[in-house]
Parts: structure tokens; C-alpha cells; sequence
């Protein structure tokens, strides 16, 4: 009897002991109640109605873990950079373009522990070595109905046709080149993206000079969508979320959808954090359904937690991208080409923009 109470003994104490073992693998939204109070995170991002929502998408992860959140932004690689050199690192979790954590994995950016993050609702391929997808979006194309009438162009090489298709174009400023776009710029020139080399970067700059001095490039997710709204462009390049926002405030455009360049912000914990197991917290808990979901009902951006079921109206599912219909009418650029050549086209990004 006591080698039999022994052994229930030893085998009551291992199962007592395996949900312990069990809260060490980290769950995507979950957050020990009180494990970050007192402690302080500053998560950084582009402002807009897509800060607003990554903010009440964390909403929870602050009230149960205790943290005292801080938001900055918009997100700029070269005060990242300072604060990097300077070792005074005060940005926690950073959200950025898709290019820059490939571009500055290991140097701006730590190549993230996956052990300490739960990824496995992430589609397949949209994890990187230094980043997590943010979520996944478009940019697309909106057309003014009034405009084109019953001659609407139809892909992004009628964007680069003015003589079919005249009017005012305005193109995204904000910030880094976007490689999808160059690319389908060097396809209305003549070329074959899949063949594209670094030369041929500038014929993609160089048509995109050619649409003419009146075109706008726009610096913030705002001005497009007020762009939008006044009817000042005849076709304006803008994210997704933004194009959804303007059409529910009454903005008489309609997207393209043929070609959408396929993006993803990224979310990064930048080299120097001060706490690095709060910033890896506080994003396992953004890559929850739950906080996933509210970030799709607030800013219309697709989840990217497949478990995530966000509750929204026709007009902002007409602007996902995540069904199969959009997916495959997407256009995904030449991340290896445009990390290997990020330089070079940020170079002759910066000389467009400067008017050069």
C-alpha cells in the first residue's frame, strides 16, 4: 500500500506541477494578472486611426498586466538609429514598414527569441528574424469615380498611362521607397519585374518623374485620406485602412484591386531595449484573436491571427485582404532584391521626392 500511495504520490505531484511547465510556453493574448506593474513600455507606430486601434487592441494586455503604456511616433529609422548609437534606447516596441527589420536585422533590431512568443497562428511565411507581422494590409489604388466614368483604369499600369488616364496622381511620401510600387512602375516602362536589376531601379524612379509635376506625394496616412475626401486627386496610392475611412465618410473613389501591393507593418524590438521581456510581452499579447480583432474593427487593417473573428460592417469587409479573391489578385514585391538593394533605392527614392 505505501509503494502504491508513493507512486499516486509522485503522479498527483507531476500533474500538479504541469500547468506551471505549461505557463512557460507563452500563449498569443494571454498576460499574467499584475506581472508588469510599476513597469513602464513605450510602443511606437504611425498615429492615425491605426495607432488609435493598436492602442485598444492592447487595451487589455494593460489592465491585466499593470504596465503603464506610452506611445510615440510616427516611427523614423533615423531617430531609431540615434537613440541605438547613443545607447540610450527609449522606444520598447517599435512598429515599422516591412522592409527595415530585414534591412536592419541585428543592428537596429534584435533577432527575436521565438521561444518567448507565440507565432503559431501567423500565416506561414510572414515571420521574420527580427520581426512579427503588425498585420497585413494593401496599398491600393483609388480612383475618382467623376473622373473616369465609365473608363475606370483598372490596374497600375493605367496609373502610369496620363495620356488615357490625365489627372492629378498622388503617391505614397511618407517614408521608405516602397519596392512594389517601383516595380510596377519598371512594368508600365516596358520591363519584367521578376527580371529586375539595380539599374533598373531608376527606369521605375524615372517614370514615376514622368507623371508630371503635379503629382502629390503624400506624407501621412491623413493627407491621403483628405486627398481622398476633397477630391483633390484623380487617382491617389493609399493603404488600405485609410481607403476604407475615406469611403465611409463619403469619398466617391473605388479601388483597384488587380496588383494591390501586399505589405505588412512589422513589429520590432529595437537593439538596447531596456527590458526586453516586457517588450516581448507586450507583443505576444498583440498577436492575440481577441486584441486582433479589435484591431481589425477599429482600423479595417486584416488580422493576422487566423483565429481572430473581428466583427464589422460590409464596407470595411469589402477591404480586407484576406480572402481568397484578394489574395489572389495581389502583387507581393522582391523583398531578398529590395533588402540586398535598399540603399541604392533609397538614394534615388530621396532625389525624387527632393525633386531631383
Amino acid at each position: 500500500m505505501k509503494k502504491i500511495s508513493r507512486a499516486l504520490a509522485l503522479t498527483m505531484t507531476c500533474a500538479l506541477a504541469l500547468p506551471a511547465f505549461a505557463q512557460d510556453k507563452p500563449v498569443a493574448g494571454e498576460v499574467k494578472e499584475g506581472s508588469l506593474k510599476g513597469k513602464t513600455l513605450t510602443f511606437v507606430s504611425y498615429g492615425g486611426i491605426y495607432q488609435d486601434g493598436q492602442v485598444a487592441a492592447l487595451k487589455e494586455f494593460v489592465d491585466k498586466s499593470g504596465v503603464t503604456l506610452l506611445n510615440d511616433g510616427p516611427t523614423e529609422i533615423a531617430k531609431l538609429k540615434a537613440q541605438v548609437d547613443a545607447g540610450n534606447v527609449t522606444w520598447d516596441v517599435v512598429d515599422t514598414a516591412d522592409l527595415p527589420p530585414y534591412v536592419h536585422c541585428g543592428t537596429l533590431f534584435q533577432k527575436l527569441d521565438l521561444s518567448k512568443l507565440d507565432v503559431s497562428k501567423i500565416p506561414q511565411g510572414q515571420v521574420g528574424e527580427c520581426s512579427v507581422p503588425a498585420m497585413n494590409y494593401g496599398v491600393v489604388l483609388m480612383y475618382k469615380n467623376e473622373a473616369y466614368k465609365d473608363n475606370p483604369p483598372k490596374s497600375w499600369t493605367d496609373f502610369f498611362d496620363t495620356e488615357k488616364f490625365p489627372g492629378v496622381r498622388a503617391i505614397d511620401g511618407s517614408g521608405d521607397p516602397t519596392g512594389g510600387l517601383i516595380e510596377q512602375a519598371f512594368k508600365a516602362a516596358g520591363g519584367d519585374p521578376k527580371a529586375i536589376t539595380p539599374d533598373d531601379i531608376e527606369k521605375g524612379i524615372q517614370k514615376l518623374r514622368d507623371l508630371g509635376p503635379d503629382t502629390i506625394y503624400w506624407k501621412t496616412g491623413a493627407e491621403s485620406q483628405q486627398l481622398a475626401e476633397s477630391g483633390e486627386a484623380d487617382m491617389i496610392m493609399m493603404w488600405t485602412g485609410r481607403a476604407m475611412t475615406a469611403v465611409k465618410n463619403g469619398a466617391a473613389y473605388t479601388p483597384v484591386w488587380q496588383d494591390w501591393l501586399v505589405v505588412m507593418d512589422q513589429l520590432t524590438i529595437p537593439v538596447g531595449v531596456k527590458d526586453t521581456d516586457a517588450a516581448y510581452a507586450l507583443i505576444n499579447a498583440y498577436l492575440g484573436a481577441n486584441a486582433q480583432a479589435v484591431l481589425t474593427e477599429k482600423t479595417s487593417y486584416t488580422p493576422i491571427n487566423m483565429d481572430a473573428k473581428p466583427k464589422v460592417d460590409e464596407a470595411t469587409a469589402a477591404f480586407l485582404t484576406s480572402t481568397p479573391e484578394r489574395n489572389a489578385q495581389g502583387y507581393q514585391q522582391n523583398i531578398p532584391f529590395w533588402v540586398k538593394n535598399f540603399d541604392l533605392a533609397a538614394e534615388k527614392w530621396n532625389a525624387l521626392l527632393s525633386g531631383n
